[in-house]
């Protein structure tokens, strides 16, 4: 027997944890990471990074069409059943991390326990 019904919406989904970030691109190429409530730096990103950069990029790109600050913070929210998002906080916009397998999650998920160096 086979039960089924309506997915249910993420927006109702029991939420985990939550973070603000910041995504700030640096004079030579790295992508650092800030905590919105902190304003410390704790993660920072080397490379080619594609499926970050990707993801900002196409968040980014939103934004700019619409005359959006790019300064504003992206939301990543952990969820009970392992979900992820990124949400931009600007346009509404996001993106189901889990989507896009195991290994492009991570990178963000990654960010939930990332601290300051001491």
């Amino acid at each position: 027997m086979q039960i089924s019904g309506p997915a249910v919406p993420q927006e109702t989904m029991a939420v985990q944890w939550k973070r603000d970030l910041a995504f700030v691109g640096q004079s030579n190429g790295d992508i650092a990471v800030m905590d919105v409530a902190s304003r410390q730096e704790v993660a920072r990103f080397h490379g080619e990074q594609g499926f970050l950069r990707g993801s900002l990029r196409a968040l980014n790109r939103e934004r700019k069409r619409n005359g959006m600050s790019p300064d504003l913070p992206f939301q990543l929210t952990g969820y009970v059943d392992g979900r992820i998002t990124l949400l931009d906080t600007a346009t509404g916009q996001r993106l189901n991390l889990e989507s896009f397998g195991p290994t492009n999650s991570a990178v963000f998920s990654q960010l939930q326990w990332a601290k300051p160096a001491t």
